[in-house]
């Protein structure tokens, strides 16, 4: 049942490929007779190029070259001829096959040569991985392409995995896709294949096919837990921290780190240490006096990891800095105490003035803690003297 499966599933595979890519094969016999090799044939998932021959020869040569004129060549005794399935061969630009037959002089040669209009396959293409599973995928439409032209990206992560349109497409202002974005990728030990057809209702639209490998393309995450210990003296300074994350590479060894140092007081003298190959650093020129700007930075190195630095962690400070002077404290104390001493003789200054213009208000007297003797003394001397004239009459009894 498995095998019918994977049977089934190669056949789909290989005639979704070929439907695919608008390619034929095109063949050409040597000029000095018919060539007895006839019906030859490619199957690209197995790299696998065979055909039929009128006689029974012993040896066969067969060749494959790009037109990057990249060629291999093999020796066979049947006609059927294995390429190495790492080779990965784009098709976008052509394949050369030559079958030839030792010490004679025939050969047969064919072209694998796609299809569609010249200038209509997309420019420019290109992938990235980030945040160890995401990844994203650009081109440029072909300069020559119809107005109409949409594309599409297949790709198919190894040979084990089937091969899938991609489901978050990124447009252009004329809604042509040009773009793609994947989630929970996983980078595997192969390399990745993809493929941008394109489609038209005015004409053929060329293709495109690259193989990357994906660990290639990864931009490394920076290194985690990055910390700074410090003591006083000539031991200076220890800083650790731990490999970035990546989705298939756990050894240590595989990394290699570039350490930047800072003088927070003086920018522009930065010092970068690289070709750090453990997750500890001991930076001797520590001056406690001063501040330092801290950030790390990976990239691979001997493994299967991106040879391009990655990106650098987060900014980290140490060191106390200068400390401040005698005068550079006193200063503020002496300028809080005038200021208080400022403030205290402009309020008392302006109670003062209140007090002077406002005379007191007199208060009612309290008639019950007050003796009647102080009473009328009092209202008798403050009653107001006047000055009158005094009259006698005299009164005589008459009898």
């Amino acid at each position: 049942m498995i095998d019918t499966l994977e049977l089934t599933f190669m056949i789909w595979w290989c005639m979704m490929l070929f439907h695919l890519l608008h390619a034929d094969i095109h063949c050409m016999g040597s000029e000095a007779q018919e060539s007895p090799i006839t019906s030859v044939k490619m199957n690209w998932r197995k790299m696998e190029l065979s055909w039929e021959s009128s006689k029974n020869f012993s040896k066969y040569t067969c060749t494959l070259m790009d037109r990057d004129m990249e060629s291999i060549r093999k020796e066979v005794n049947s006609p059927l001829c294995r390429f190495p399935v790492e080779q990965y061969v784009p098709l976008h630009k052509g394949v050369d096959f030559v079958i030839e037959v030792p010490d004679t002089n025939i050969s047969k040669t064919c072209s694998f040569i796609p299809g569609g209009m010249n200038g209509s396959a997309i420019e420019n293409f290109s992938c990235v991985i980030y945040n160890v599973s995401l990844m994203n995928c650009t081109w440029q439409a072909g300069k020559d392409a119809p107005g109409d032209t949409q594309y599409f990206l297949y790709w198919q992560n190894s040979r084990d995995d089937d091969v899938m349109e991609c489901e978050l497409y990124t447009k252009d202002e004329n809604g042509r896709n040009t773009g793609c974005r994947f989630l929970n990728v996983r980078i595997e030990t192969e390399k990745a294949y993809f493929l941008v057809n394109g489609s038209s209702k005015d004409s053929l639209i060329q293709f495109y096919d690259e193989y990357i490998p994906l660990y290639k393309i990864e931009i490394l995450t920076p290194p985690l837990n990055v910390t700074v210990t410090c003591t006083r003296g000539s031991a200076g300074c220890v800083i650790t921290w731990q490999p970035p994350r990546t989705s298939h590479v756990e050894k240590v060894q595989c990394f290699q780190y570039e350490i930047s140092i800072q003088n927070k007081d003086e920018p522009k003298e930065e010092k970068k240490h690289p070709s750090v190959r453990n997750n500890r650093y001991e930076f001797q020129n520590y001056n406690e006096k001063k501040n330092y700007i801290l950030k790390i930075r990976a990239r691979g190195k001997n493994c299967l990891v991106s040879s391009s630095w990655g990106e650098w962690s987060k900014l980290i400070e140490f060191g106390e800095g200068k400390k401040p002077s005698i005068f550079v404290i006193l200063l503020p104390i002496a300028l809080g105490t005038t200021l208080v001493t400022l403030l205290q003789y402009c309020l008392f200054k302006r109670y003062c003035s209140f007090k002077s213009v406002f005379s007191p208000i007199p208060q009612p007297r309290d008639k019950f803690n007050t003796s009647a003797d102080e009473d009328i003394q009092t209202e008798y001397v403050n009653l107001p003297k006047k000055s009158c004239t005094e009259e006698v009459t005299m009164v005589e009894e008459m009898t």
